[in-house]
């Protein structure tokens, strides 16, 4: 037997991913061996046993009854009581008093785990100049997700273990209900979440990062990955269908913001919606699809990665290519030359480029170009990455134009590698809607670590704000701006998960052609 047969070979391993591939049609098979099923179920006894009434059955479906109540579930809990001003005064005054609270419950998440948070709205009796009264009750306070039952607190956990530590929901479920007790918060709930929290960021926060970029970033480095989409069920049929092709595109601007877009088909179409309004810098992979970023009057311009033409020769040199080991000692050079110069000014860096790096990069691109002359017509890898080097010569010598240019675009990857390993564990996304909110949620996340914060406490903060912030100034609640915003927040206002919230005079910040220069 060989190794790959047996139980805990690869056989035996790929019997257990494809199970559910495997699955068939019953109806069809009752149909087919309707006679032979009956006469099992003859031989069995059980031709005519009913249903099974049990209302009990962990099977049977059940009837939604609503929310559930928090406090009957062991959870510790924290009390919050929230008064109004107005009504305050009056009870001062002796025209009004105060007579109980109108409570109710969200889940607020602590290091330690769960708890029940009890949000305890004030009441009031007052009595008017005729002698009647009324009864009031303290509104309440503006919420990001209104009857949401989970706090900023407990959402920013869930959004954060899913997208940046790459829990599925289902593992989350589990992980949940070990912290909660007899408490449990189910898959679909929590994805539910995600897609209105994806969709609420992604409306205010996201997209006044993504107008920033488009309009002051200097180079917009992006890259493309692919994702599954679970398909949608057809009305009347229950056939299962396989999973569709999405795709995540990243754009970083410059080192202020990183953007998740999600494309339904990896077209040019959709590269010209995210660039649209832009005109710089564009650094790419070479991928025929952002060809119609740089067409024939268009205010961008192209800058290649190196990495993408190494690793091209890399796989060559494997093949036993001895030009190609040679193209990897001269492009090990270039880079080495380079990283020499970093921590300098990019004036500096222009400068030193011009002077010492330009020879060496115009002799490997004449010597490229030379060895693919001898080899054009050999089909294999040495063929390919040569005539990579001689298609890009021109992208791949864009970034002696300013010394703020980078030589690779390894930061895109980077920043897509996430939804790489994520997707070998959650496997897909529910819907396009679902991609859509991750891809902004993704977003915050990325631009949170780029900027050094807590992407959990970012998060959290960020979304007791929201719901209290004007409109216009949306942008400095995006990571960049955020330490600056936060520091002149009241900290006991920020820190409560409801109530009122001052907000501070509008950030100062410098002008966009001021601000590139001094990076």
């Amino acid at each position: 037997m060989s190794a790959g047969a047996g139980p805990g070979g690869s056989g035996g391993a790929r019997r257990i991913f494809v199970a559910k591939a495997e699955r068939v049609d019953t109806t069809q098979l009752e149909l087919e061996f309707k006679e032979k099923l009956a006469e099992l179920e003859a031989l069995a006894g059980t031709q005519d046993m009913p249903p099974d009434p049990d209302p009990t059955n962990p099977r049977r479906k059940r009837k939604p009854s609503g929310r559930r109540n928090l406090r009957g579930f062991g959870l510790q809990e924290q009390r919050l009581e929230l008064t109004d001003e107005l009504f305050e005064k009056l009870v001062t005054e002796g025209k009004a008093i105060r007579i109980g609270f109108d409570e109710s419950c969200r889940l607020h998440w602590e290091p330690g785990g769960m708890r029940c948070l009890v949000v305890a709205r004030a009441k009031y009796q007052t009595v008017d100049a005729r002698g009647e009264t009324a009864l009031e009750t303290t509104p309440m306070p503006a919420e990001a997700l209104p009857r949401l039952m989970a706090a900023p607190s407990m959402l920013a956990h869930v959004l954060v273990a899913k997208h940046c530590d790459g829990l599925p929901f289902a593992r989350l479920e589990k992980i949940l209900a070990r912290a909660g007790g007899d408490f449990t918060i189910d898959r679909s709930l929590m994805g539910r979440w995600a897609e209105a929290a994806g969709g609420t960021l992604g409306a205010t926060v996201v997209h006044a990062m993504r107008r920033d970029a488009m309009c002051n970033a200097f180079c917009v480095a992006t890259d493309a990955t692919g994702i599954r989409i679970l398909p949608e069920r057809q009305a009347g049929s229950k056939r299962r269908q396989p999973c569709r092709r999405g795709h995540f595109f990243v754009q970083i601007a410059d080192r202020d913001h990183i953007l998740f877009t999600y494309a339904r088909r990896e077209t040019s179409e959709a590269v010209l919606e995210m660039f649209k309004g832009y005109a710089g810098y564009v650094q790419a992979d070479a991928k025929s699809v952002f060809d119609a970023l740089f067409r024939e009057g268009s205010e961008r311009e192209e800058v290649g990665c190196w990495a993408h033409a190494r690793r091209k020769y890399w796989e060559a040199a494997v093949a036993k290519f001895a030009v190609a080991r040679e193209a990897l000692a001269r492009v090990a050079r270039i880079f080495e030359l380079d990283a020499t110069w970093k921590g300098r000014t990019p004036d500096d860096i222009k400068q030193l480029r011009q002077t010492h790096l330009r020879p060496h990069v115009e002799a490997f691109l004449a010597w490229a170009a030379a060895e693919l002359a001898k080899v054009e017509h050999v089909r294999g890898s040495l063929r390919d990455a040569l005539g990579y080097t001689v298609r890009q010569r021109g992208p791949l010598a864009a970034f002696f134009a300013d010394g703020r240019l980078e030589m690779t675009n390894n930061g895109s990857e980077r920043a897509l590698r996430p939804i790489a390993s994520g997707r070998k564990i959650w496997l897909f996304c529910g819907s396009d809607e679902h991609a859509e909110s991750a891809a902004e949620l993704m977003s915050l996340i990325a631009s949170a670590r780029l900027h050094k914060l807590n992407p959990e406490r970012y998060l959290r903060d960020v979304l007791r704000v929201l719901p209290h912030w004007p409109r216009d100034r949306y942008l400095e609640l995006s990571p960049k701006y955020w330490a600056a915003t936060r520091a002149r927040l009241d900290p006991k206002q920020l820190d409560a998960e409801l109530g009122p919230l001052t907000i501070p005079e509008p950030l100062v910040t410098k002008p966009a052609t001021e601000e590139r220069a001094a990076n």
